[in-house]
């Protein structure tokens, strides 16, 4: 049974209405997939808990019609397969897969497959973007244990809707400020006097150091000394942020830097050996594939249509603060290789340090 989210438990980050469905795929035509891959007794030595997680920016299919994207690196101990060609071209041209550190070039090799399977020219001429953290806590990832239908399997899941969260997809061995993470994500929506736009981010947490866990601004780390697994890794973090706002990929660039941000203010100091890979892509305008012009919207930086602009950066920083406390309750206690645990966050005591500190609604 799914826990329940922050905000159903009366967490309310910042100012800003979620969408309707309080998730990334509240932009229109984002999807989401996961596949999970759990292998082997609790405590064994080549326990398997790992997992693929796929991004699609639009209805469409993205090798035929990329949209505009952006990256930001706030810490680059990590690795983003794609980085060069977003930020040379600004376009996004494949679904964004998520995955375990040391299996990202299988992911690559089997997007690439997957894309070639349902369009040769595209799959000649498409760099799937690909991205990673690090699960080997948990996860035996020396034994190579994601096989090419595990990476389709998630290509394939992607839907609108609903998205699974915590101990999910790529999120299936993580860890967030010493506790279990994963998957986790959140919307906003603008007010209509900045456009109405929707944000949506989705977080992969591995990320964060027990003492400096923030929750609305609470120090709720501090209040949680126990529960700690035997050993603390820096860790990492993918944020993706989806956005039906025409932004430009400069505009873009900048909202990626917020959601960094975001992972700020719930504690993140993006420790030295940590990949804080960040991305963010706009649905708003299709990108001619093959050449040709073509008149995109966009949304000016100066003047009034600036306030638009910061509307959607707070909404940036808010839906990524928000994703990553949605990653630590919707996450379970996790046993994986060799008697290595990960304990799920407490809520009934996370929630009485936030009524104690008068942030609960």
């Amino acid at each position: 049974m799914a826990q329940p989210r922050a905000r159903d438990l009366g967490i309310r980050i910042g100012t800003g209405d979620p969408g309707p469905g309080n998730a990334i795929t509240d932009v229109a035509g984002v999807r989401v997939g996961h596949r999970t891959v759990k292998r082997g007794d609790d405590g064994a030595p080549d326990a398997v808990r790992t997992g693929v997680t796929a991004i699609f920016p639009g209805a469409a299919d993205p090798w035929n019609e990329p949209v505009y994207a952006a990256t930001h690196i706030l810490n680059g101990y990590g690795e983003l397969i794609g980085v060069n060609t977003i930020r040379e071209w600004g376009i996004l041209e494949s679904p964004i897969v998520l995955t375990s550190s040391l299996q990202i070039g299988k992911a690559y090799d089997a997007a690439v497959a997957w894309i070639a399977a349902r369009d040769p020219r595209a799959g000649e001429d498409v760099m799937p973007c690909v991205t990673e953290c690090d699960d080997s806590w948990l996860s035996a990832v020396l034994t190579r244990p994601l096989a090419d239908e595990d990476v389709w399997a998630a290509l394939d899941d992607a839907k609108p809707g609903p998205v699974g969260e915590g101990c999910v997809g790529a999120g299936t061995g993580m860890q967030c400020f010493d506790f279990k993470g994963g998957i986790g994500t959140a919307s906003r929506v603008v007010p209509g006097a900045s456009g109405g736009y929707a944000v949506g981010a989705l977080v992969l947490t591995n990320h964060g150091d027990r003492e400096n866990l923030l929750i609305d601004g609470v120090r709720v780390g501090e209040a949680l000394g126990d529960l700690m697994p035997d050993e603390h890794s820096e860790g990492s973090c993918v944020v993706v942020v989806a956005t039906d706002a025409p932004l430009l990929p400069h505009q873009l660039r900048r909202v990626a830097e917020r959601a960094g941000m975001g992972l700020a203010r719930g504690g993140s100091h993006a420790s030295n050996g940590s990949g804080e890979q960040l991305l963010a892509f706009s649905t708003a305008n299709a990108v001619p594939r093959h050449g040709g012009s073509f008149s995109p919207t966009a949304i000016a930086d100066g003047g009034e249509a600036g306030t638009i602009v910061s509307a959607i950066f707070r909404a940036t920083v808010e839906a990524t603060e928000e994703a990553v406390v949605n990653a630590l309750f919707a996450a379970h206690t996790t046993v994986g290789r060799d008697g290595h645990t990960l304990h799920a966050l407490p809520v009934d005591r996370t929630l009485a340090a936030l009524r104690n500190a008068g942030r609960l609604s």
